[in-house]
């Protein structure tokens, strides 16, 4: 399982939008092939600031299944009018867990 975080700033006073548009595109990431949990958080220090998390079955089905598609294009025409600059992403792989 692969965890991608994608560091997302947004444009002042576009908070409630992008909140409304991610929401929308949940639907889009329910549905693409791999996808099997997705989250956002914003910061508690900088609000303009979200990380959205998406596990991703491989690698492969975000960036080869996923990016680039007519899905993934949708979601960005829904949320990327609020991006303040481009989201940082990194994938991540699960080391240690504890509870």
């Amino acid at each position: 399982m692969i965890l991608e975080i994608a560091q997302i700033d947004v444009k002042p006073g576009s908070e409630s939008e992008f909140e409304a548009g991610i929401a929308r595109a949940a639907e889009i990431f329910r549905a693409a092939k791999g996808c099997h949990s997705f989250q956002v958080r914003r910061s508690v220090e900088k609000p303009q600031r979200y990380r959205l998390m998406i596990e991703w079955e491989t690698l492969e089905a975000h960036t080869q299944d996923f990016t680039g598609s007519q899905a993934w294009k949708d979601y960005r025409a829904i949320v990327s009018p609020c991006f303040e600059g481009p989201p940082s992403v990194e994938h991540t792989e699960l080391t240690l867990q504890a509870f």
